[in-house]
């Protein structure tokens, strides 16, 4: 399948060539994935723990996150989609490697992904900060619900005098 430039493709999506459908829309790179699947298996100890304990299974405000992830000619540690937010865990080796770093996330940017980085001792000392750091960032860029994506608006807060009944617990 040839792929175009996204200059190249129409401002409506219909692509170059009279209605070719630009299908990638998070620039997934097949070609990457033996490579992701071997990475998966032996993922660092940080990216492990936050994996586990962050980001899986819906955990992080219901957002789906995928782990070692090929997009563009990069794989990303961990990568969300309908956020199109990437999260790098840096080990000790990254230290030599700012430059290659820089470039991958400017790329990344260039390609509409918000890339945030922690390094493997913010994850592996302190992963409640880190989730709650994620957490604020997911605030800032998820886009707010509308009607017409079938999102549902938050409900108005109760006229000012109103109070809202205390929920009991049950009794052990």
């Amino acid at each position: 399948m040839l792929r175009f430039p996204r200059a190249l493709l129409s401002p409506a999506g219909g692509g170059a060539g009279g209605g070719m459908k630009n299908d990638n829309l998070w620039n997934y790179n097949k070609s990457l994935q033996p490579f992701a699947n071997k990475l998966r298996k032996e993922m660092t100890k940080a990216e492990a723990c936050l994996w586990k304990y962050v980001l899986r299974a819906g955990q992080m405000q219901g957002y789906k996150f995928r782990r070692q992830r090929p997009v563009l000619n990069y794989i990303a540690d961990f990568m969300c989609k309908e956020l199109r937010m990437v999260i790098e865990v840096d080990g000790i080796t990254h230290d030599s490697k700012l430059e290659k770093d820089k470039r991958r996330t400017e790329a990344l940017a260039r390609a509409g992904f918000h890339v945030y980085r922690f390094t493997d001792e913010e994850v592996l000392t302190n992963i409640q900060g880190v989730a709650e750091e994620i957490g604020r960032i997911i605030k800032d860029i998820e886009p707010p619900p509308t009607p017409s994506r079938g999102g549902q608006t938050p409900p108005a807060p109760p006229p000012a005098g109103d109070s809202i009944p205390q929920q009991r617990r049950p009794q052990r």
